[in-house]
């Protein structure tokens, strides 16, 4: 009855039922001890409450059921009321609930402590957050991860770039797992104070200490060097990733791919663009097209079209325009047999209209070669 209440959100109902329970015990509790059933009841009724942000009503829950049950309330009741708490903005409350639970004696918990630092640094409190983080140390709670990317995310706002740093540092020294969101706060934090050389620096030493998560996606840091004018620097950082089993997204190599072709690196933006398609990393046809163009128009057709078979055996849809593209590098270039045969698979795969259309590129073609001539 109390969870099919909780789950219908008919908390007056069942704040009635709960009430009812206090004034009428369960049969098996008229021994020495209570019924073992009473506090998962009510601590599903106090999440009920928590995340309908009830919290008078979650305390009064808490209240009764502390009166009803051998011992002690177990450290999950007294987290759900701390996290609600914090998720309703009360911080003095959830602090008094955690000095309530160490009065009780019952020892806290790394998610008791990971919401509390969280609650603190949300409240511009960053020395009492970190105050907690060394009692919890102090107290043999082993930090995790989630602990570690809170205070390192406090330290980047309050501008503490150095310390936030060391306590990734601490982190390999500990033997904690590092997340993919510990490297993006790194980075991202790094990257907006405009030291995206120092977060290069760092990601190219996470890697080669192989604690980089093999998920980390290097697009934040590959896209800010871009707009910087830094795609070299960004290729050498992604170059180094991808050697130690950090394969790029799709995303990141596109964002580089433009970087290297607006810088004039157009030859290392189709070497890139070669290795995906190898490592069957499928570009959008967008990008692959404007390089392309790029190839064609430095009289590259053949490496062009080579491009294209290797990108169509890899899965690209190749489209009209890839065609148009082609056909013409290839009439610039005087190639009339290898146009010829684009303009053939154009119109096996409908891309050419009509017969006007047809006759233009031929004639192109042919116009081309008697030039040449």
């Amino acid at each position: 009855m109390a969870r099919t209440l909780a789950i219908t959100n008919r908390l007056v109902e069942l704040a009635l039922l709960l009430q009812f329970m206090s004034s009428n015990p369960c049969p098996c509790s008229e021994g020495i001890f209570s019924c073992p059933r009473i506090e998962p009841i009510f601590q599903f009724c106090i999440n009920a409450y928590c995340k309908a942000r009830k919290l008078d009503d979650a305390l009064l829950a808490f209240e009764c059921m502390r009166k009803l049950i051998d011992g002690r309330p177990s450290v999950v009741v007294y987290n759900i009321l701390i996290n609600g708490c914090v998720k309703c903005g009360e911080h003095d409350r959830a602090i008094g609930v955690y000095d309530r639970m160490l009065k009780d004696r019952v020892k806290p918990d790394v998610f008791t402590f990971n919401i509390l630092i969280s609650s603190y640094c949300r409240n511009y409190m960053f020395e009492l957050a970190l105050e907690l983080f060394r009692e919890m140390k102090e107290k043999g709670c082993s930090p995790n991860v989630v602990s570690f990317n809170t205070l390192i995310k406090g330290f980047f706002r309050e501008r503490k770039f150095e310390e936030g740093v060391k306590m990734v540092y601490e982190m390999i020294d500990l033997g904690c797992e590092i997340s993919s969101v510990t490297f993006e706060i790194l980075v991202d934090g790094l990257c907006k104070e405009g030291q995206a050389s120092e977060a290069c620096g760092l990601l190219i030493d996470f890697t080669r200490k192989g604690v980089l998560p093999r998920k980390f996606d290097s697009f934040g840091l590959v896209n800010m060097l871009c707009k910087k004018r830094m795609a070299n620097r960004a290729l050498e950082v992604l170059n180094e990733l991808w050697r130690n089993g950090n394969i790029p997204s799709m995303i990141s190599c596109t964002t580089l791919i433009e970087g290297l072709r607006k810088s004039g690196r157009r030859e290392e933006a189709f070497g890139l663009m070669e290795r995906m398609l190898k490592e069957n990393i499928v570009p959008d046809i967008m990008t692959f097209n404007c390089l392309l163009h790029d190839l064609c128009n430095e009289g590259r057709t053949v490496d062009g079209n080579k491009l294209r078979l290797l990108a169509s055996r890899k899965g690209l849809d190749v489209d009209e325009m890839t065609y148009d593209i082609l056909v013409s590098g290839c009439t610039r270039e005087g190639k009339r047999k290898e146009g010829e045969a684009l303009v053939d698979e154009m119109l096996d795969k409908e891309f050419i209209p009509d017969l006007a259309t047809y006759n233009r590129f031929i004639d192109g073609l042919s116009k081309t070669r008697s030039s040449a001539q």
